[in-house]
């Protein structure tokens, strides 16, 4: 079914601003993909946030022109799915997972920052873990010289503790010693009284 002019402008529009949003596409021929494979497909991309487009590849050339995603204009023939998302791994990895599975989909290439990526780039993109992934893990390794230090901190308050109850024993053993050794004063001979005569 061919579209007419408003429906290919329509549809040349709505690309440039995907185009114009996303960080990563992705091409992967579809050819022989079952019906119920390319909605489980569609579905998996609509959960990571990316969005998947069978489309004529003139009307995608016409899209990512003067785009970054230009520099892999020569690759749009055939029955090519596309796939766009602002999130610089989220494309590759859906394309990518649902490649490993099902070897109808075959990925062409892509482009992120501007670069072309060929089929291993792209592979290599999609195992790059996710930016959830990448915050909490560096927040791992943030927190993980702070709770080494939090463990050593704890140690010595509980040796200072641990010590703390047999400081006060050791002053009160050295009086006692010390009472020992220093003999007892003796009593000063009492003075006789003022009016005693004296002798």
């Amino acid at each position: 079914m061919s579209l007419n002019r408003s429906e290919k402008e329509a549809v040349v529009s709505e690309v440039t601003g995907l185009v114009q949003s996303a960080q990563t596409l992705v091409l992967a021929e579809y050819r022989g993909i079952a019906v119920a494979d390319m909605i489980k497909l569609r579905a998996e991309a609509r959960n990571q946030g990316v969005s998947l487009s069978v489309l004529k590849n003139t009307l995608a050339r016409r899209a990512v022109a003067g785009s970054g995603f230009e520099v892999v204009s020569d690759q749009m023939t055939g029955p090519l799915i596309y796939g766009f998302s602002v999130d610089a791994v989220a494309a590759a990895r859906v394309v990518a997972n649902f490649a490993k599975t099902n070897d109808k989909l075959v990925i062409r290439g892509g482009v992120t920052s501007g670069r072309a990526l060929d089929v291993n780039a792209v592979k290599m993109l999609a195992s790059v873990p996710s930016k959830e992934v990448l915050l909490s893990q560096l927040c791992g390794l943030l927190m993980s010289p702070m709770s080494r230090i939090a463990v050593v901190l704890g140690a010595l308050q509980a040796q200072k503790e641990a010590a703390a109850p047999a400081a006060p024993a050791v002053p009160v053993a050295v009086e006692a010693a010390h009472a020992q050794a220093v003999p007892a004063e003796a009593p000063a001979a009492e003075a006789p009284p003022a009016d005693a005569p004296a002798a």
